[in-house]
């Protein structure tokens, strides 16, 4: 079971509003997005080259798991990318935990990420000089933890994963499926309420996908999961799974 050992963040901490249901997490209201256009932002004088996302409604609440399937370029990756904070839709909302994360500045945008929302990368982004203890503790350095509190996390969140043997080895001395392990500890560092997942298991043969999986519903058990995927096993352990086709919701719940 993974140990939430950090002092959870108050869901109306001065970071967050409290506007929304108590238990949602995470809200989506009306997101579009386009790319292409000036500043990334509708120009009125040329058609936008890509509209990413189309009116997009979706909610997510603490303790559940939502899959996001769809085919190549149905606007999973920029979902997950304005939940996270990595973008700013053109129109909508995007809120986490009761906090419209757009209306905030990029720096108040960043520092809401860092403390409530875990990204996992479907190619890991581990830094290759940094051991993997060291690629685990590194949200929390930029956080401000003291050092002996960081590998204290690190090392907890790497044996709840499975590799507390492997805590020195670098990022190109372990397998996929460790290095995703890696990837999945580093996303739990400061404990956030949040976590999304783009492709987790796309680059791991079947054995230790289902491995990742597990660790993934454990992480779902108490904060809102959101992953995107093509693949039927991982979808499979999502509680609700969305639908997505040329940017639009075509169904939530199937």
């Amino acid at each position: 079971m993974i140990q939430r050992v950090l002092r959870r963040s108050s869901a109306r901490d001065s970071q967050t509003g409290g506007d929304s249901d108590a238990n949602t997490a995470v809200r989506l209201d009306g997101v579009t997005h386009s790319y292409g256009s000036a500043g990334g932002r509708l120009d009125a004088d040329r058609d936008p080259t890509v509209i990413a996302l189309r009116d997009v409604a979706l909610t997510c609440d603490s303790g559940e798991t939502v899959g996001l399937e769809g085919p190549s370029g149905s606007g999973k990756s920029t979902i997950l990318h304005a939940i996270a904070g990595l973008l700013v839709p053109t129109a909508g909302s995007v809120e986490i935990l009761g906090t419209d994360i757009t209306r905030l500045s990029d720096h108040e945008r960043t520092r809401l990420r860092r403390r409530h929302v875990g990204i996992v990368f479907q190619r890991f982004h581990l830094l290759p000089s940094l051991s993997a203890r060291a690629n685990v503790a590194l949200p929390l350095v930029q956080a401000g933890v003291p050092r002996s509190t960081r590998r204290e996390r690190a090392t907890t969140l790497l044996s709840d994963v499975g590799l507390s043997g492997r805590a020195t080895h670098l990022p190109s001395e372990l397998s996929g499926g460790e290095c995703q392990r890696v990837a999945i500890a580093r996303a739990l560092a400061t404990d956030p309420d949040v976590i999304v997942a783009d492709e987790p298991t796309g680059e791991l043969d079947t054995e230790t996908g289902s491995t990742v999986l597990e660790l993934l519903t454990d992480v779902g058990s108490d904060r809102a999961v959101v992953v995107a995927s093509h693949d039927d096993d991982t979808l499979a352990i999502t509680d609700r799974v969305v639908t997505l086709r040329d940017g639009s919701v075509m169904s939530d719940g199937g």
